[in-house]
């Protein structure tokens, strides 16, 4: 498949692998060229207000009605069985291990927590993976809900319906509902997180008093250019359909569209393209002002998911305790380690580890992040040039799976990591 791309986020695109495949001035002619199917992909009710409604028109070779029926598989590590006890407990994992058996892309993902339902059409589904070989005959979609995927080791090569994302860390990409792909490792072992929206699509958050300027830009988002696969073999179609795994025989590569046209498609951002807001007076900003992509809820300024970026920046406050402070939040926080290392602390969350502070878990800096931090001189910048964490925010408690709780990267001493804070109050001295 080739590779290309076209910039622009939520825009109307138009794309031909062949010359004159896509037709002109009719969605659904009597014939189409090439002898293709033409086939509408939607994504959001048919009413859907204009400019929320996504939908694309695929001109393919066969339609996606072709394939053998399905039979339920096994339940693996990827699901959305996270039904257990949302825990009060601050948690952290460290960085899951890589398979020693070959595991592709699918088989390496390890569902970490979550909330709401695909049924309910609301929450996320949070996972990691850990692969080491690519996706050798077979295709997936994922019906429940989009799937937001950041690299932390390794290349993904993601070949789509709609062509092909080249995916490396400290990028993301989305792949809408019902997107069918699979994914190569071209550059060998992969690690990275994903997160699965079961609700409204994501989108890029408004600026508000910010002005028309700052944080993601639409026209850094990139989306594949059509590329098609005309293939016929034994190969396998993966579902997940309402939290479980499906299979079904299909003989012939599902990744068949000649030409497209619409603004339901994969996309790809480059995290290091944000541009980073932040106070140059006193005080830290909330992490809001570190927003990427947002999927609203039925509450204004309630997001049910959030995705938050902490890339380099300068910390240019004066009098000000510069890391990220201590809080509690009525939001749930995921959080990542893509590179380098974390501002507010000093050991223990490393690239490709995790943590998870559900609403109103206190949390902050370590003993060593404070003591530094307190005396630092903040007549002068701090520069944060190595680093590249990430947070999912979610307006409901997460809950950890069963596995998660289980699992032998789960650093169970983490609460230790803020025993070392002494007591520093002494009234007679203001």
């Amino acid at each position: 498949m080739t590779l290309g791309y076209q910039s622009g986020f939520g825009n109307e695109f138009a794309t031909e692998a062949l010359p004159g495949a896509l037709p002109v001035g009719r969605n659904s002619p009597q014939v189409c060229p090439y002898g293709l199917y033409a086939e509408q992909l939607t994504g959001t009710a048919f009413t859907a207000p204009r400019h929320q409604n996504r939908r694309s028109w695929l001109y393919r070779i066969r339609p996606t009605a072709q394939h053998g029926p399905f039979q339920v598989l096994p339940q693996g590590t990827f699901h959305n069985a996270f039904q257990g006890l949302a825990s009060p407990d601050q948690l952290r994992w460290s960085p899951q291990p890589l398979p020693t058996a070959p595991t592709d892309f699918l088989d390496g993902l390890f569902t970490m927590a979550g909330n709401g339902a695909p049924e309910a059409g609301t929450g996320i589904a949070i996972h990691t993976y850990a692969a080491n070989r690519s996706m050798q005959g077979r295709f997936f979609y994922d019906a429940d809900g989009e799937l937001l995927i950041l690299p932390q080791q390794g290349t993904l090569q993601i070949r789509t319906e709609l062509g092909a994302l080249a995916l490396q860390p400290q990028e993301i990409a989305v792949i809408p509902r019902g997107i069918r792909f699979t994914v190569d490792l071209p550059d060998g072992p992969a690690t990275g997180y994903v997160c699965e929206n079961l609700g409204a699509a994501l989108r890029l958050s408004d600026l508000g008093p910010i002005g028309s300027n700052g944080l993601a830009s639409s026209r850094d988002f990139q989306t594949p250019v059509a590329a098609y696969e005309d293939v016929e073999g034994a190969f396998a179609l993966v579902a997940k359909f309402q939290g479980r795994l499906w299979q079904a025989p299909i003989g012939h590569s599902p990744l068949d569209v000649v030409a497209w046209h619409g603004n339901y498609a994969p996309y790809k951002y480059d995290l290091r393209r944000f541009n980073t807001l932040g106070s140059i007076s006193y005080d830290h900003p909330d992490p809001s002002i570190f927003l990427v992509l947002t999927s609203p809820s039925d509450t204004p300024g309630v997001g049910n998911l959030d995705l938050v970026i902490f890339p380099p920046r300068i910390l240019a406050m004066e009098n000000t305790f510069r890391p990220p402070w201590f809080h509690r939040n009525v939001a749930s926080e995921f959080m990542g380690l893509i590179h380098g290392n974390y501002d507010a602390k000093a050991d223990g969350f490393v690239p490709g580890g995790a943590s998870l502070h559900n609403s109103f878990t206190g949390h902050g800096p370590d003993p060593a992040t404070f003591d530094k931090a307190t005396a630092a001189d903040t007549s002068k910048p701090d520069y944060l040039r190595e680093t590249m964490a990430f947070m999912f925010e979610s307006r409901l408690a997460l809950r950890p799976t069963e596995q998660a709780m289980d699992a032998t990267h789960r650093q169970r001493d983490y609460q230790a990591c803020w025993s070392g804070l002494r007591k520093h109050f002494d009234p007679t001295r203001p």
